[in-house]
């Protein structure tokens, strides 16, 4: 990580990954990282058939960005719709969503929490495993966002 004034650059090596049975986390912007609170900025990748389900976060906007992949994303309790490269979705705060990857590939994903803070419910989830910065999830073949 390189600080540049009140800046940061941050590479996927710099940061922890959470890693769970459907996937890995990686968060490159959070208050903890680069000091920003206003909003928490990561890369989720879900490995072939798997996905987090149904869930909401009560007090934080989310955005979702598809970089490759391809999957089914259920928003507000309706039928899912298909998501890949180029999609972008935005839930807002208390909306019940859940991605799932529908494809033989990872689905790979930006994801953008307005303001910071869903990120610290990921780390308590029962599921994970906090691998630390510049590790690689142990006994694992699943890709590592970015890193």
């Amino acid at each position: 990580m390189q600080q540049i004034g009140s800046c940061y650059v941050v590479h996927g090596e710099d940061v922890e990954t959470l890693s769970f049975p459907w996937g890995n986390v990686k968060l490159f912007s959070t208050p903890d990282v680069a000091g920003g609170k206003t909003m928490t900025f990561g890369m989720a990748i879900l490995e072939p058939g798997q996905g987090h389900e149904r869930h909401n976060h009560a007090e934080a906007d989310e955005i979702l960005f598809f970089l490759s992949g391809t999957g089914r994303q259920m928003l507000d309790d309706h039928d899912p719709v298909p998501v890949g490269p180029g999609a972008c979705v935005y839930i807002p705060l208390g909306v019940y969503h859940s991605t799932i990857n529908t494809g033989w590939e990872p689905l790979r994903f930006v994801v953008v929490y307005a303001p910071a803070g869903p990120e610290n419910v990921l780390r308590g989830l029962p599921d994970v495993t906090i691998v630390p910065a510049g590790e690689s999830p142990a006994g694992s073949r699943r890709s590592t966002a970015g890193g």
